[in-house]
């Protein structure tokens, strides 16, 4: 069977398959791969540290429900409590 080139309702056997054309070559595993790397790279030239902690579950909902109290994100609450605990005068921390 033969296709003309104006026929518009035969499919195309040979040809690419319909749809939206590919707009990135690459897998969607390797773009975040790739995305997951940049973001890595634009946190440390900012300065950023990457922190993993290992803590029980109902730390965890502690931990959030004085987040959303203050409006913070985790990284931004920690940071706040760490800098409060440095700031103490010397004698309120020996007192514990």
């Amino acid at each position: 069977m033969a296709k003309a080139s104006s026929d518009r309702n035969t499919i195309d056997l040979f040809g690419k398959s319909p749809g939206r054309p590919r707009t990135q070559p690459l897998t969607r595993k390797d773009q975040l791969k790739i995305n997951k790397r940049a973001q890595r790279e634009k946190e440390k030239a900012q300065g950023l540290k990457r922190l993993e902690l290992i803590i029980e579950q109902d730390i965890i909902d502690k931990l959030d429900k004085l987040c959303e109290m203050n409006g913070l994100k985790r990284a931004e609450w920690l940071t706040l409590q760490i800098n409060k605990s440095l700031d103490k005068p010397k004698s309120a921390r020996s007192k514990k």
